[in-house]
């Protein structure tokens, strides 16, 4: 589950999962929430992967998040549907999707960057919650 909200001049998304897996998989849905706003007009016709290094969760969700983002800015990719496994060493995540054709797409936001500000991920009771702030 994923939440947009206003912050700011930027928009923020809270994430909440029941495992650190899905959580990133989320993270992935409500970014391009942000981008595309209903991300159902995305058709998963392509499998693109992601190999995020790093250890540490909080710069592993911006890093996964960045990289998402640059798939955008640089290819045009919008993406609806993810996997992803943490690992010791990183993230190996799968992002099905097509190329933006804007007789199909609509857009909703420009993102600029994925930013350090408020970013938190943290284990709780109900599994993992995250917060991540996008500049638009």
């Amino acid at each position: 589950m994923h939440e947009v909200f206003e912050h700011t001049a930027d928009l923020g998304l809270r994430i909440v999962a029941p495992a650190l897996d899905l959580l990133f998989a989320e993270a992935g849905v409500g970014l391009f929430e942000i981008i595309a706003g209903d991300v159902v007009q995305i058709r998963p016709r392509m499998e693109r992967t992601f190999e995020v290094a790093g250890t540490d969760p909080e710069w592993l969700l911006l890093d996964w998040t960045t990289e998402l983002l640059a798939a955008f800015t640089v290819e045009h990719m919008l993406f609806r549907e993810f996997t992803v496994t943490v690992h010791a060493a990183g993230l190996h995540g799968t992002a099905r999707g097509e190329a933006y054709d804007p007789a199909v797409h609509t857009l909703a936001h420009e993102v600029k960057a994925v930013t350090q500000h408020e970013l938190t991920v943290r284990q709780c009771a109900t599994g993992w919650e995250a917060t991540l702030i996008v500049d638009i």
